[in-house]
């Protein structure tokens, strides 16, 4: 059974990475941040808020298909 938690987490993770995949940083930024309210521990809300900070500063090019490129090991 899934707790109400949760529950708030992934709601607010499935937000965050809808706005992500349209390009609205902060509305990712501040989805991603709600969810690691309710758990600091969270991988992959950690991984969304770095790269959606990282594509406010710096926009991926206009022809991004959401795929995040490492470019370091």
């Amino acid at each position: 059974m899934i707790t109400k938690e949760k529950e708030e987490l992934l709601r607010n993770y499935n937000l965050g990475l809808t706005a992500y995949k349209q390009r609205k940083w902060d509305e990712a930024i501040n989805a991603f941040e709600k969810a690691l309210r309710i758990d600091a521990a969270d991988g992959p809300s950690n991984v969304y808020l770095d790269r959606s900070r990282k594509y406010k500063d710096n926009p991926p090019p206009d022809d991004w298909d959401g795929v995040f490129v490492m470019t370091t090991k």
